[in-house]
């Protein structure tokens, strides 16, 4: 029985990859505009839009010096790295199952590669974004204590709406990138595929993953909101004050003009 492992290597990037510009940096790749893969050293290399790149069967150091090519044509890409990593065994005749960490498959397809790499790429993006989102929930935590311990919020909302502004577009990245509740195109070609993907996704805990963060967004938009409405609150209480004062000063000079 032949045996063959390969091994997955995704890095996310913080920052996206347009289309456009996974052709400038992968002038050689091949595939839809959203997603490239190309040939590098004795395996290949997957570029996707949303911000990562996977290795299949390529070597630390050359991997490390394609990272420095794309840190060269792009200085920002490679300043914070979050990595996850796959081991999948090509066994003739194997029946597809997910033990111990590591992939089993009777046929590795250009395909089923392709699953592979997109599945590991989402959760090396979903450890970034899960990042990102406890900064903000840690934030949003502090903006409510400063809430408790002053008993009011200052005038100025502008900086509170930023922080919404944050949030929403974080919220807006993570639907859009990681794109966890559709199954690729491939998958409905071969049942075997599907399968595969089902059980990286459960591997990594996408879903899980992708509801909690959903969840502590959901979270984070809605305290920022009960604080802007009591900084608004705030600000409304005083506007009417001000009203009045002007009425009663109004008041009181006409009746000096009266006497």
């Amino acid at each position: 029985m032949s045996e063959h492992s390969h091994g997955f290597f995704a890095v996310a990037f913080e920052d996206a990859l347009p289309p456009k510009e996974l052709g400038l940096l992968f002038p050689e790749a091949k595939g839809p505009p959203h997603e490239r893969r190309a040939a590098l050293y004795q395996g290949e290399v997957f570029a996707f839009a949303f911000g990562a790149v996977v290795f299949r069967d390529v070597p630390r150091e050359h991997r490390d010096a394609e990272l420095r090519r794309l840190s060269t044509l792009r200085p920002s890409l490679t300043k914070h790295l979050d990595c996850e990593e796959l081991v999948v065994r090509e066994v003739a005749g194997a029946v597809s199952a997910m033990q111990g960490g590591v992939l089993t498959v009777d046929r590795l397809t250009p395909a089923r590669a392709g699953i592979v790499a997109l599945t590991v790429a989402q959760s090396a993006a979903m450890e970034y974004y899960e990042r990102v989102i406890e900064q903000l929930f840690e934030r949003t935590r502090a903006e409510v204590a400063r809430l408790e311990q002053r008993g009011t919020m200052s005038l100025s909302t502008r900086r509170l709406h930023r922080f919404m502004a944050e949030a929403v577009s974080t919220r807006t990245d993570v639907i859009s990138v990681l794109h966890l509740l559709d199954k690729p195109d491939a998958t409905w070609d071969d049942p075997e595929m599907d399968r595969i993907y089902d059980d990286l996704r459960d591997e990594f805990d996408l879903s899980d993953r992708y509801a909690a963060l959903e969840a502590k967004l959901g979270s984070v938009q809605e305290t920022l909101g009960l604080v802007l409405d009591i900084a608004r609150d705030r600000r409304l209480v005083l506007l009417e004050a001000a009203i009045v004062g002007l009425i009663v000063i109004e008041i009181g000079l006409s009746l000096v003009q009266l006497k």
